[in-house]
């Protein structure tokens, strides 16, 4: 197999999955425990997105100026700050800790 024919083949499998999404009946999907786990399973992949992007490094863990901004950016978000000063103060955090050597 090809590695375009493996794009391909994936391609497909996508299409076809989201095609029998669908086919999933209304009332299924408005039940309950179904809605209550779809919205948990998105706030995890999202946190899992988060903690790969910050402390992964191909097949290593790397922890430098990302984890600092990120607390920040955490703790802002508990305090309820908009989005523009919370991404504002994790850009700045993590510039001023590469500016003056502490993180890499």
């Amino acid at each position: 197999m090809t590695l375009w024919s493996a794009i391909l083949l994936a391609a497909v499998i996508c299409l076809a999955l989201k095609a029998a999404g669908y086919l999933v009946p209304s009332s299924v999907l408005e039940a309950p425990r179904v809605a209550r786990i779809s919205d948990l399973l998105t706030v995890a992949l999202l946190a899992a997105l988060v903690a790969v992007q910050t402390l992964g490094d191909g097949q290593a863990i790397t922890v430098d100026a990302r984890v600092p901004a990120l607390l920040v950016a955490g703790g802002l978000l508990w305090l309820r700050q908009s989005f523009l000063v919370v991404v504002a103060a994790a850009a700045a955090v993590a510039a001023l800790l590469r500016v003056f050597g502490l993180a890499v």
